[in-house]
């Protein structure tokens, strides 16, 4: 029996997306997922063509595992210096912690440039080059494909900064954490354990609100729903709505909810708790890694379908 294979061929940008800032760049904040993915964080977006002087960064996202701006720098053909300087002036305007510089192509003097500043920068500051192509097996339909050709290595930089012993303690137990939620239940795109007491994820479905898990005060960890769209009124006007419904989301959970409307803030929160603190010994902290993953697997089970209806 004689295989036939189909023919792989390189789609031309323009024809999916004619305009970088009309079609591309709000078809990327649209689904940025797929950026995050190669990425290895989640990102929120947080506005398009925000304002930097007299020039637009393109995309400005959070990573929500730390909270820190990434500045997304779209170009069409091949990298050049313009896109460059656009670049570090958006890292610097913003105060940006990422920056990722998306093109067809890179010239082998920028690709050089993004390595220098990985190799020459704070430990904090990420730069990203990143080729996107689309590609198409005879009529299929187009496949987007980012590649990531430089992206940080500081560990060849003299500049890394040292962790305190409770800031690694925190950083290797959040590690094991987003690893098991990745890979076992593809909860989350993030692959990089931070040096401090709480974690937050991408609802992957609205900005309005996100997963979080922390170590709180009193000696408790945390799992948690955090309603924060940006707007204080929606985020307290879909907290009372959810509240409304109390009982019934309760008992989908299978457990007592703590629920912190936080009236002196802009953001609300929805949690569950046990007892725990990163100072136990490693089989204690297995209980509560597997009890904080089993708590956040069942609050994205029943949270987005009531949260939804007031969105």
């Amino acid at each position: 029996m004689k295989t036939e294979f189909g023919t792989l061929k390189t789609v031309d940008i323009r024809k999916i997306w004619p305009s970088e800032p009309s079609n591309f760049t709000p078809w990327l904040a649209e689904n940025i997922n797929k950026l995050s993915q190669i990425l290895g964080k989640d990102l929120e977006i947080v506005q398009t063509e925000y304002a930097v002087g007299d020039f637009s960064a393109d995309i400005v996202a959070k990573d929500l595992s730390s909270s820190s701006i990434v500045v997304i720098e779209n170009q069409y053909g091949t990298s050049d210096h313009k896109h460059l300087g656009q670049m570090l002036l958006y890292c610097a305007g913003i105060n940006a912690s990422c920056v990722v510089w998306i093109a067809e192509s890179f010239k082998d003097e920028h690709r050089k440039t993004i390595e220098w500043l990985n190799n020459n920068t704070v430990n904090n500051i990420e730069f990203y080059a990143v080729e996107l192509e689309i590609i198409q097996i005879d009529d299929s339909r187009p496949v987007p494909l980012f590649k990531i050709i430089e992206s940080p290595n500081k560990n060849v930089s003299g500049k890394t900064i040292q962790n305190s012993d409770t800031q690694e303690k925190y950083r290797q137990y959040f590690q094991l954490l987003i690893d098991e939620l990745r890979e076992k239940h593809k909860f989350t795109n993030a692959k990089i354990g931070q040096p401090q007491n709480w974690y937050s994820f991408s609802s992957g479905v609205s900005r309005n609100f996100h997963y979080g898990a922390s170590f709180a005060l009193n000696d408790r960890a945390r799992a948690e729903v955090y309603l924060d769209g940006g707007d204080q009124i929606i985020n307290k006007d879909i907290f009372d709505k959810l509240y409304a419904e109390k009982e019934i989301i309760e008992k989908e959970i299978g457990t007592t909810i703590s629920w912190e409307r936080l009236d002196d803030k802009r953001a609300c929160r929805i949690s569950v708790y046990t007892d725990g603190h990163i100072d136990l010994d490693t089989e204690e902290l297995v209980k509560i890694r597997e009890w904080t993953i089993e708590k956040l697997l069942k609050l994205k089970e029943v949270f987005p379908k009531y949260i939804k209806k007031y969105i």
